[in-house]
């Protein structure tokens, strides 16, 4: 398998260290949707990231799809999602919030870096960071009130995803997202980004 895309984008980086704590093979192919367009086209006409290819050829998108696929491969002894009904609709839960931190940082960055600052869209800003306040909120409170990981004992797909959310919110804004404002959190993601599948997956 490949996994295409860099690993500065959140949705690579949740995947590619996905694929190593599962104990999947894969080699990461460090293409750039901004830098290698066209490169990255002929992969994938759609130029998202992260994109997987599979070992027959077959190109899966979105990172959520993605994992989706690569539960199965790995079999229920590796998956990071759980199997029953009730842990996994609360796994779903933290990870739409995650997911959710995730976009709305994504448009924050756009908007402050790709948009010319003399049309940067203040109130539309302030609605986004709005959002992701109330994701990370959220995330506080049930870190403050988890034990090692958020589903129990053993490490699970929430637990990669909140990590990298914020390392992510915190690489790109953390000016408009003040690490201070959610402690629990930020000590919490510090732990997770000392394990090794995230050490050898840096974000910068």
């Amino acid at each position: 398998m490949q996994l295409i895309g860099m690993l500065d984008s959140p949705y690579v980086r949740r995947v590619a260290i996905s694929l190593k704590r599962m104990g999947l093979p894969f080699e990461h192919r460090p293409v750039s949707v901004f830098r290698h367009f066209e490169q990255f086209r002929g992969i994938n006409p759609l130029v998202k990231a992260p994109s997987l290819v599979c070992d027959d050829g077959a190109v899966l998108t979105d990172s959520s799809l993605i994992l989706d696929h690569l539960e199965h491969l790995a079999g229920p002894q590796r998956a990071l999602m759980p199997r029953e009904l009730a842990p996994r609709r609360r796994a779903l839960q933290l990870l739409g919030i995650a997911l959710t931190a995730c976009d709305k940082t994504v448009q924050a960055v756009y908007e402050r870096q790709l948009r010319p600052a003399e049309k940067l869209h203040q109130p539309w800003l302030d609605r986004v960071l709005l959002q992701v306040g109330a994701a990370y909120a959220a995330l506080e409170a049930e870190i403050a009130a988890a034990g090692p990981y958020l589903l129990g004992p053993e490490l699970t797909q929430p637990d990669v995803t909140v990590a990298v959310a914020w390392r992510f919110t915190q690489f790109t804004i953390a000016d408009l997202v003040e690490a201070s404002r959610y402690p629990a959190l930020a000590a919490w993601s510090a732990r997770m980004e000392a394990l090794p599948e995230f050490v050898s997956t840096p974000l910068d």
